[in-house]
């Protein structure tokens, strides 16, 4: 087993493991604040309705109850509406259509689980009894859930000033380019390209604990939060109508986030605005089944895709359709995953045109937001099956059909024909790597094994590459050097399981040759760094990592005037390596915490707030192969085998990226073969509204996964990282379902929609045998 400690490239284990695994992390339900109430929020039970009537009056004389708050005390208030991040337009430039998304609704609900009333009483349960004495009188209207439903002629409007239902359009790449190119092209592959909905479900449900303070008329927010500064920016001016520095936000530990958790929610409005109303805090928890209404959720598009190639299997153009699902109301960061990153259509490829186009579409369902690769895993899915589908028409190998197209190494700089430019990669040497770790030379003898035994194997192998550490603005960190030598670092990052507590330490003993034991590890806190950005699109160890290499090479240029002082030296002369300080060209030295110690002596301080904004973003890629065997009695899937092998520039812990990687891995791996938001279709409820009915990846629905490295640095950020944080997921819904439909295609089955579950490929299989 790996030792904790190490510099840039240490294998070593993560020391913040050590508290989670005695239970001694620090969640938001662990707190429990000095006289706090309870809330609970009351949710429509219908899809789509108008509201005639809200009486509160029982729920009010319930024991235990302090208040019972509802849209027209918003309204009274006057809270402002959630707001979007992203404003897009309709096709004929007008501002997207953007219904009001209010705290409480006070006229109509759209989804099942939208917000009615917030019921505020002693204990959890006086909160929820009283709730159900609230009488609602509803009128039910006609709903719609899915976007093949909502693109149907004659589907109901959910809301009268938007008939069609539609939100926005966008576009790019070039559409006369590619039009020419399909014109003259030898082969033309069309492929319908469905990608279902999925619940983010996070370890740690969410929780919210509302403070106000009357002195200062300020507030604080404790919750589990991607970024606390950007949870003010959605919160405090729009909706609770103050000025930045009166909303603090506080993340303690967090049990996930995957893109969750870097929405802005109700309940966090809520326990606020209730606090201040009685007095007291106010603390709401999301229970498991709760969060299948209330939480925002992930994917759902169906995408129409065309790809024209030569009569040698050369990449000419891609056509890119996609509807995608904004769900009943479209704020937040919703519009982000929709086409933030469309780029990834590119993907490794030297494709001259590619034109896509984007409509989102209101359904009355819960709204969609970032999910682990927010738009990147959608962008590979549809590109490597439309090029598996290529592969069977042309009858070009899989595997010689992308060799063919791949970019060289020495066409770096290459700019591609969908936004995106790569600085540096090695696409062939991931794939021969990738191909020699998964025995690309045995596979038909393992494919003739199952055969003998009445199975199906099946294998995918794609290409996958994402956009990471987008700069929507650049990240800070503080670093303090006390007395002792011990020291403080701050970080503008939000983990939520990836591991910072230790990277981080890495980069402080690789530049500082300090121990992990000599720092002490703080985020979280939006009064602690109030410009910070956060942790989200793979970007901690790019950007943030980058703050805290500035923050200590800062302080070794402070720490030299001290060391040249204590040496009776000129600073120009000093040298400093692996935790000591040296006159050049002599013996004479200090040790870093003696330079501390004298600093402290002569009234000088050794600190940075570095704030770091890279140059560009960057571009980790990876080859992911997936071998399947498919039991045709059954329709059972099991992944026999799986590898990556990635390139994510300078690795500073190769564990903790096999770790994400692995985890990205089975969630991609989830959504192919389990996972699935369903609603009924006619009334609009939830039918996947726990466990019981959503299924979750296992331990055993997976395999052995082996992960390997091509690591090719960047220039475009100080530490030459990638990032990795989201790669597995970009590129395993791909590699199993083209696994899946390798070995289906034996019995004559070239498509299929996700999920896979036994029942869908079991029909898939004696469909076409019939």
């Amino acid at each position: 087993m790996s030792a904790i400690g190490g510099g840039i490239g240490a294998a070593s284990r993560r020391i913040e493991d050590a508290r989670f695994l005695k239970g001694e992390g620090c969640f938001t339900d662990d707190l429990v604040p000095e006289n706090a109430a309870r809330g609970y929020v009351l949710r429509s039970p219908y899809a789509n309705a108008l509201i005639r009537g809200i009486d509160t009056k029982a729920a009010q004389a319930a024991p235990g109850v302090i208040a019972v708050l509802t849209g027209e005390d918003v309204a009274a208030d006057e809270l402002g509406d959630i707001p979007c991040a992203r404003q897009m337009k309709k096709r004929d430039g007008a501002p997207m259509y953007q219904p009001p998304r209010p705290v409480l609704n006070r006229h109509s609900v759209r989804y099942v689980g939208d917000h009615v009333a917030f019921v505020i009483a002693e204990t959890v349960n006086q909160a929820k009894d009283a709730a159900e004495l609230i009488e609602v009188d509803y009128e039910a209207l006609p709903a719609v859930t899915s976007l093949r439903q909502v693109l149907a002629p004659g589907a109901p409007a959910i809301r009268a000033d938007c008939p069609d239902n539609h939100c926005f359009h966008h576009e790019a790449g070039d559409r006369d380019a590619v039009d020419a190119a399909f014109a003259e092209a030898a082969h033309v592959v069309r492929l319908e390209v469905p990608i279902s909905r999925v619940q983010p479900t996070p370890l740690e449900p969410r929780a919210v604990i509302g403070e106000y303070d009357p002195a200062r008329d300020s507030y604080t927010l404790i919750t589990g939060t991607q970024s606390p500064n950007r949870a003010i920016n959605f919160l405090a001016e729009p909706v609770l109508k103050i000025e930045r520095d009166r909303l603090r936000v506080v993340c303690h530990d967090m049990g996930g986030g995957f893109g969750n958790r870097s929405a802005p929610y109700h309940e966090q409005v809520l326990a606020m605005w209730a606090a201040k109303r009685i007095g007291r805090p106010v603390k709401w928890t999301c229970e498991r089944s709760e969060s299948f209404q209330a939480d925002d959720q992930g994917r759902d598009n169906l995408t129409m895709a065309e790809m024209a190639l030569d009569g040698d299997g050369n990449f000419l153009a891609i056509r890119v359709r996609t509807a995608t699902n904004t769900g009943a109301y479209v704020y937040g960061n919703g519009p982000n995953p929709m086409v933030g990153n469309i780029g990834c259509l590119a993907g490794v490829y030297r494709t001259p045109a590619i034109h896509v186009e984007v409509d989102a579409y209101f359904t009355n369902t819960n709204g969609t937001s970032a999910y682990r690769g927010a738009g990147r895993p959608e962008a590979i899915y549809v590109l490597e099956r439309l090029i598996d589908a290529a592969a069977r028409q042309t009858g070009i190998d899989p595997v010689e059909l992308r060799r063919r197209n791949l970019i060289r190494p020495d066409e770096f700089p290459y700019q591609t024909a969908l936004t995106f430019n790569y600085d540096s990669g090695d696409f062939a040497g991931n794939m021969d790597k990738a191909l020699a770790l998964m025995d690309h030379a045995g596979f038909a003898a393992r494919r003739a094994e199952s055969a003998s035994r009445g199975r199906l194997r099946g294998r995918g192998v794609i290409n996958a590459i994402e956009s990471a550490g987008k700069m929507e603005r650049g990240e800070e960190a503080v670093l303090d050097l006390g007395a002792d030598g011990r020291a403080i670092l701050k970080a503008g990052t939000c983990a939520h399981g990836q591991g910072h507590e230790t990277a981080f330490r890495q980069l402080l003993t690789e530049y500082l040759g300090l121990g992990f034991d000599d720092v002490d590890f703080q985020q979280g806190d939006s009064a602690v760094l109030p410009t910070a950005a956060g942790t989200f699109g793979s970007r901690s160890i790019t950007i943030g990592g980058g703050a805290v290499r500035m923050a200590a090479f800062d302080v070794i240029e402070q720490a030299k005037s001290v060391a040249a002082d204590a040496l009776e030296a000129a600073a120009a002369d000093i040298v400093f390596a692996e935790g000591v300080f040296t006159v050049a060209g002599t013996d004479r030295t200090i040790a870093l915490r003696e330079v501390c110690r004298h600093a402290a002596e002569t009234g000088r301080t050794l600190e940075s707030h570095a704030e770091y904004a890279p140059d560009a973003t960057t571009y980790p890629n990876a080859c992911h192969i997936c071998e399947v065997e498919i039991d045709p009695e059954t329709g059972r899937v099991e992944i026999q085998g799986y590898g990556a092998v990635g390139d994510f520039g300078v690795v500073v812990n190769p564990m903790i990226v096999e770790g994400q990687m692995h985890g990205g891995i089975a969630q991609g791996a989830g959504q192919i073969l389990l996972e699935q938001i369903v609603w009924d279709a006619d009334s609009g409820q939830l039918l996947t509204g726990s466990f019981m009915d959503y299924a979750m990846p296992r331990a055993d629905d997976l395999s052995e996964i082996r992960i390997g490295m091509n690591p090719q640095p960047t220039t475009k950020n100080s530490l030459g990282v990638k990032g990795c944080g989201e790669a597995g997921c970009v590129g395993s819904l791909a590699a199993v379902m083209n696994a899946i439909i390798d070995a289906l295609a034996q019995r004559g089955v070239t498509d299929l929609e996700m999920p896979a579950t036994p029942h869908r490929v079991w029909r898939a299989l004696h469909g076409a045998a019939a």
